[in-house]
């Protein structure tokens, strides 16, 4: 029953191996410990020892979370070497150092994105240990998708609020079909995140006129700086304490102080009840309640501040709204909704309503356009409250006459652009037979514009967004490429964008193009461009028979930048003399793809031939001999387009004679 030679890993990091009485067979033996796990093995001899022990060997490790084999081994006095038994053991890997959470933006409701540092030398493990609390239950995994220190998870529950997240990095080892395991240390600071909760589903909201009488009746009964008259209580809900949040946002039953002077007020308070408070309203058994459709109030419009009599128009009559929407989609866990009413994009108001509220009924007592949303918060825990993305955004417009325009939902459909000109193209689109009569808008943006130097730029009208309800489009330019996106729109509702459809008008060419001979090898090409035209260069080119190829095609000699100037010119050398040559300028636009004009743009010309060199001349029985060199060392032309020799001799008579081009 006597227990082996004892192995144990300290905290810092050392191997401590004891040698037992039951491991001691002759005290003329040596006993060596071998310890293997690294790029090397370590051998440590026990001292010499009678009818004591001798002192443990310690061995400092290098490697955190590796594990070793520890050896006893047993030399007697023939130096013959004995392996008495092995232990492995598992060194503790180093802790995290620092962790970072955040969200994960494809999907912040369940998704987060670890971000964990540690330290990497002598550190080794397998997988990391997460452990947190989900809400009020305790949950811990092993993970070990972690690359370079990061990984994403994509399974927690939106507006949770996760606590006291700790990470441990895990060396696992198994050896003789037995597991062993070490967990680091925490050191970092426990972390907490709460998810993104999930929008309300089905928004939608109603406007229901109100009878003058009704209307009369209640008139002067609250305050009249509101734009939100007496609302309908539609039912009582407990109230969620503004303690809960960071962030104060008035509750259904208060009151805000901003809403006499937006621009100078910079707090939310609570005021007492307005006298049109609903006696159901009430706290009842001194326990605190709200009511979810009571809303704050906004300023009536200014009284005229002649005192001359004028014609008034007639009063506008109120009207009821009524904004629906269901719970986020389960399994979201939420503590209630915000209500955001914007009138006329200067006047705000913001309400929050209890879980269990889906209907918020009000009258608005003043005409303009509105922009309404309902967005899901999540305030319980330790955790910060958040709040849910914007599902929709709904937008309506009530006229002075009380009409409702509804939200424009559809987009112009299979919009094209026809160009009738240089300087004109006309749109067209489709849509529903129920927008139909809706008027447009027609927004056009150059793409050209943007690239040119602002120093060199050739079109001004279309660099930024010109909005017009006209579908005909002028004052293009040619050369330019542009973008067209149309809405409809009605009353001062505007819907979608249509998706955008790109044109290019051609450039009209260039004009004038001259040629000036230099000679039998030179030439300079010189030309102007019309006034209204942008393009990117020009793309000088010319044609001729090539005889190092024997093929004729047109190539690109030079390309000039485009600049401001009217006139350019080119000076073109290297030409074979006496050859037929035929030249080309087109302008090349900034779009893609590229458009270029115009392949009549073309001028030829047929080189001078160099001057021939007469190298001998003899007289001989009445006959005057002459030879003569040309162009070196006898080029070939059979295509050049010279036609023949003329020999001319003068003494007391002049003789021209034409001589074939193969003499």
């Amino acid at each position: 029953n006597a227990e082996p030679f004892q192995v144990a890993v300290r905290e810092d990091n050392c191997i401590v191996v004891s040698l037992e009485a039951s491991d001691v067979v002759s005290s003329s033996s040596v006993y060596v410990v071998k310890i293997a796990g690294e790029s090397k093995n370590y051998f440590f001899q026990f001292d010499e020892f009678n009818s004591t022990l001798p002192a443990p060997v310690v061995f400092n490790a290098k490697y955190h979370g590796l594990y070793y084999i520890v050896t006893l081994l047993v030399v007697n006095s023939n130096m013959v070497s004995k392996s008495a038994r092995s232990i492995t053991v598992l060194t503790k890997p180093l802790p995290v150092s620092n962790v970072s959470i955040y969200d994960y933006k494809p999907s912040p409701e369940t998704g987060v994105l670890f971000e964990i540092q540690y330290p990497e030398k002598y550190n080794v493990f397998t997988r990391v240990n997460i452990s947190y609390w989900e809400g009020k239950d305790y949950r811990t995994m092993l993970y070990k998708d972690f690359f370079k220190g990061k990984t994403v998870f994509n399974h927690w529950l939106p507006g949770i609020c996760y606590s006291n997240i700790t990470f441990q990095l895990v060396s696992e080892a198994t050896f003789n079909k037995s597991t062993l395991v070490e967990y680091s240390g925490v050191q970092h600071e426990p972390k907490q995140h709460r998810t993104v909760p999930y929008p309300p589903r089905n928004i939608s909201v109603q406007i229901i006129p109100i009878s003058r009488n009704n209307w009369e009746e209640q008139s002067g009964n609250f305050a009249e700086e509101s734009f939100l008259g007496p609302p309908e209580i539609v039912r009582k809900e407990k109230l969620s304490h503004a303690s809960d949040s960071p962030a104060e946002i008035p509750a259904a039953n208060t009151s805000a102080a901003w809403l006499g002077d937006p621009s100078n007020s910079t707090e939310y308070g609570a005021t007492s009840q307005p006298p049109w408070w609903s006696n159901e309203a009430e706290s009842s058994e001194g326990e605190e309640e709200f009511v979810s459709a009571v809303s704050s109030a906004y300023g009536a419009s200014d009284a005229s501040a002649s005192g001359r009599p004028t014609a008034e128009p007639p009063p506008f009559l109120p009207v009821q709204m009524v904004l629906t929407w269901l719970p986020p989609k389960p399994p979201t866990a939420f503590d209630g909704f915000h209500i955001h009413i914007e009138r006329e994009e200067n006047s705000t108001e913001f309400l929050t309503v209890s879980e269990d509220t889906h209907k918020f009924v009000a009258e608005l007592k003043e005409p303009g356009k509105y922009k309404l949303s309902v967005t899901t918060f999540s305030s319980s825990g330790s955790c910060e409250v958040r709040g849910s993305q914007s599902a929709k955004t709904l937008s309506f417009y009530i006229s002075p006459t009380g009409e409702w325009i509804e939200e424009l939902t559809e987009k112009p459909q299979h919009v094209t652009v026809t160009v009738l000109s240089s300087t004109t193209a006309l749109t067209s689109w489709t849509a529903s037979h129920e927008s139909s009569g809706n008027s447009t808008i027609v927004s056009v943006l150059s793409l050209t514009c943007q690239k040119q130097k602002e120093s060199q730029r050739l079109e001004k009208h279309y660099c930024t967004e010109v909005n017009s309800s006209s579908s005909l489009i002028e004052n293009l330019v040619p050369g330019a490429q542009y973008q067209v996106v149309v809405y409809l729109r009605k009353g001062p509702l505007v819907g979608p964008p249509s998706d955008p459809v790109t044109f290019s008008i051609v450039p009209t060419g260039i004009k004038d193009l001259t040629l000036y001979p230099l000679g039998p090898t030179a030439v300079v090409l010189s030309w102007n461009r019309p006034f209204l035209g942008v393009f990117r260069k020009y793309v000088v080119e010319m044609f001729y028979f090539n005889p190092s190829t024997m093929t004729s095609e047109w190539t690109t000699y030079y390309e000039i930048a485009a600049t401001v100037s009217l006139t350019a010119s080119v000076r073109i050398a290297n030409l074979l003399p006496a050859w037929y040559y035929n030249f080309r300028v087109t302008m090349v636009t900034w779009g893609d793809p590229e458009l270029s004009c115009c392949d009549s743009s073309t001028i030829s010309f047929i080189t001078a031939p160099v001057a021939p060199k007469i190298t001998s001349v003899e007289y001989y029985n009445h006959l005057l001999y002459v030879t003569w060199t040309y162009g070196g060392d006898g080029p070939d032309l059979s295509h050049s387009r010279m036609l023949h020799w003329m020999v001319v001799a003068e003494g007391k008579k002049k003789i021209k004679k034409s001589v074939s081009i193969s003499v």
